[in-house]
């Protein structure tokens, strides 16, 4: 019983740890890819509606949330 206890919680530690490590990843690509760019991407995308900036910005947060993932799992 212990060692399930045990194992329980060193795998809720593994998984806090990674999260975190994966959110400040995911944070600081978003960050460079602002940084990146000759515009305002909230502007772009809030004030001046545009969707084509929009879904490409989507698509690189689901490609940097891939690399993230597949980077943790080893």
């Amino acid at each position: 019983m212990l060692l399930q206890t045990t194992h329980l919680i060193q795998s809720i530690a593994n998984v806090a740890i990674y999260t975190v490590i994966g959110l400040v990843l995911f944070g600081l690509a978003f960050f460079i890819m602002g940084k990146a760019t000759p515009f305002s991407l909230r502007k772009e995308i809030e004030e001046d509606q545009n969707i084509a900036l929009a879904i490409v910005i989507g698509s690189v947060i689901i490609g940097i949330a891939m690399i993230v993932v597949a980077a943790i799992t080893g």
